[in-house]
């Protein structure tokens, strides 16, 4: 039997730490002028020492559980998108759920970087509309500062942590409208973590050359990111029959702001619809574009019927984009 989807609840939580970027000044050779004119950011909320990945999950799920006037029991799975979950193994969404007082629900990790929450949005739509679970739980949260080295002034001045959830349920009215994703293994170091996996498994050598940090060629992702966003959200909004023109918002992985600008102008959107929230946050991955809907759910920005489009690139390298009606 075929459902149609809806989000019903959405949540989001930051870490209290503040990670400025005069902060930063002390760490590296930068300064405010230039990471704000570069990349558009000011702050980044820092997970405490004792914080993993789980811990902020677990907070942004009770948010939107509170906001979907739901129960945890309620829940029939639970999904997390996140490079930085707290072991190799088991997957977080496990440890989310127990946390919330429901082990022995299933429970899975997306690992697929800043495009997970658009990957997984995909995913779990598929598992309701299919009539496989009724309500999933889908979290995108990350910990980049754990594996942020704080010597690459190329890399240090991006990253921060925090969670976005939403609660997805079974509806009459669907609101998944189209969906288009891509990947592209030819050159993973383009973006990615050497160290750590069966490639390069844990040493001392790996450990002192900083091998477990995030390792990144920015002229080569902004080349690509741009043009991947364009092409993919014209895909998602051809697939429901739509224009850019019949988006109410835009709501991009938040990555750099150059990055942003540059697409939503190929793209012919205008900056009110834009939604760009990098300043307090930097890029936080799979948590970017939750976090940024829960701010905009909070605010009262969005009215039923609004056509969303949820735009994502990143490590892999990955692409995606969901074409979303709000039903209010």
């Amino acid at each position: 039997m075929h459902h149609g989807v809806r989000i019903s609840g959405v949540g989001s939580y930051a870490p209290e730490k503040i990670l400025t970027n005069e902060d930063l000044a002390k760490l590296v050779d930068t300064n405010d002028e230039w990471i704000v004119t570069r990349t558009g950011m000011k702050r980044r909320h820092i997970a405490a020492d004792d914080q993993a990945t789980s811990d902020l999950a677990v907070e942004a799920a009770r948010r939107a559980l509170e906001r979907a006037g739901r129960g945890a029991e309620e829940i029939d799975a639970f999904v997390v998108a996140t490079v930085t979950p707290d072991y190799p193994f088991p997957a977080t969404a496990c440890l989310v759920a127990k946390s919330l007082g429901v082990p022995g629900k299933p429970a899975f990790d997306i690992s697929i970087a800043c495009s997970g929450f658009v990957y997984g949005l995909t995913v779990v739509s598929a598992l309701i509309r299919s009539g496989v679970y009724r309500r999933v739980m889908l979290i995108g949260a990350e910990s980049l500062s754990k594996i942020t080295d704080y010597t690459d002034r190329a890399t240090c001045v991006l990253f921060g942590d925090g969670a976005g959830a939403v609660v997805l349920e079974a509806s009459e009215q669907d609101c998944f409208l189209g969906s288009s994703l891509g990947a592209d293994g030819s050159n993973p170091e383009v973006l990615y973590q050497p160290a750590g996996g069966s490639r390069y498994p844990a040493t001392a050598l790996t450990v002192e050359q900083h091998l477990h940090a995030i390792h990144m060629s920015g002229k080569e992702v902004f080349k690509f990111a741009v043009s991947k966003m364009v092409d993919c959200s014209l895909t998602a909004l051809q697939e429901a029959r739509l224009t850019p023109d019949d988006m109410a918002f835009l709501i991009p992985h938040q990555a750099n702001l150059r990055i942003i600008d540059s697409a939503t102008k190929y793209l012919k959107v205008p900056p009110e619809k834009v939604v760009v929230n990098i300043h307090e946050y930097g890029n936080t991955s799979a948590a970017s574009i939750p976090l940024a809907l829960a701010e905009m759910d909070a605010a009262g920005r969005l009215s039923d019927g609004d056509v969303i489009v949820f735009v994502a690139f990143g490590g892999g390298l990955s692409w995606g984009a969901v074409a979303w009606r709000w039903a209010a």
